[in-house]
């Protein structure tokens, strides 16, 4: 067998640190069903037109280029993915690009029960469902609708229908939902959900100050002075960024996301694609690569991969956000995927 070619080097996701890029988190939309306090706390804020948002043939053709330089895993985002007209339609065509081994969904939850048979259709297998509390009260406080039964039939339906890993996200705020942290664990024990907890990232405009924030070590110290010592998960090397646990006993895991008390990213495989076109090289820097301007003004697909690849050179050794909301990163977290 011959080794690559230059021109073949040259054209791989690798950026100036040696990380082998892999890893595309698309947004399809900004647009959500959902006002979640420590993402969109103005609801009446803009959003992005109709001509402001990649179209999906557009999508797609990132896609497609990503996938031969490298990208093998993509995530779908949002706002929620699921508000999106003929999601399911795009879905099922993304998860048929050559290269293209793993697509997975991200969304709140709302409209899952009644579309999982079109997802599973589509090829989607995986899903991450956000969960900031298990009580339906709280959950309206928290997202400003009355979803918790609608959120939580659909992972139970999900579960039934063979969607795995399913991971149930959660975000800690302290004096808002950190009472609940035995509660989500718990979970674990009954069902082989992924229990992830990520701390809280004030980014964009917000009305929760960082000193909310309840860190990954306190998060972990309560879980085991609860039940017992977290044993840690084999990581594999495009597993994300969780650092993952099991209890004794349980049929899940414990994940924990630490962007600011432990941050991962020396090994960070990963780049996000916003809605309205920009390759973002960290979710925590406001860096950033427009690819919906070259691409309406016509370019080749060659010329595309060449500004996907002069723009992962600008790629961050490493994120100088360290959690307070004077870091000023520019947009809302409903605009970047997350």
């Amino acid at each position: 067998m011959t080794g690559k070619t230059d021109r073949e080097k040259r054209h791989e996701l690798i950026d100036t640190y040696n990380r082998r890029l892999s890893y595309l988190r698309i947004s399809v939309t900004d647009h959500c069903n959902l006002n979640c306090i420590y993402c969109r706390p103005f609801p009446n804020g803009s959003k992005l037109t109709h001509m402001e948002i990649l179209r999906y043939e557009e999508l797609l053709r990132i896609a497609g280029v990503s996938a031969e330089l490298g990208i093998s895993k993509i995530r779908i985002t949002g706002g929620e993915p699921l508000v999106r007209s003929d999601i399911y339609n795009f879905l099922g065509r993304l998860t048929q690009i050559k290269g293209i081994r793993d697509v997975s969904l991200t969304t709140n939850g709302v409209l899952l029960e009644k579309n999982l048979e079109k997802l599973q259709s589509a090829g989607i297998k995986r899903l991450n469902i956000s969960l900031d509390s298990l009580q339906a009260e709280r959950i309206h406080t928290i997202t400003g609708h009355d979803v918790f039964a609608e959120v939580w039939q659909g992972i139970l339906k999900a579960h039934r229908m063979g969607f795995s890993p399913i991971k149930i996200n959660i975000v800690p705020i302290r004096d808002i939902n950190t009472d609940e942290i035995e509660a989500f664990t718990r979970l674990s024990f009954s069902y082989p959900f992924h229990i992830r907890f990520i701390e809280y990232m004030p980014i964009g405009d917000t009305v929760i100050g960082s000193d909310r924030r309840i860190l990954a070590s306190e998060i972990k110290q309560q879980i085991e002075t609860a039940f017992g010592p977290l044993h840690p998960v084999a990581h594999s090397s495009d597993g994300g960024p969780a650092q993952r646990y099991r209890l004794e006993g349980a049929k899940g895991e414990i994940g924990l996301i630490q962007p600011i008390s432990h941050h991962f990213c020396a090994t960070c495989n990963r780049l996000r694609l916003t809605a309205n076109g920009r390759l973002r090289l960290c979710l925590l820097s406001n860096l950033q690569e427009d690819l919906l301007t070259p691409i309406r003004n016509g370019c080749s697909d060659d010329e595309l991969k060449d500004i996907i690849l002069s723009a992962i050179r600008k790629k961050p050794m490493q994120h100088d956000f360290h959690g307070s909301s004077s870091d000023c990163l520019k947009d809302q977290m409903s605009a970047i995927g997350g």
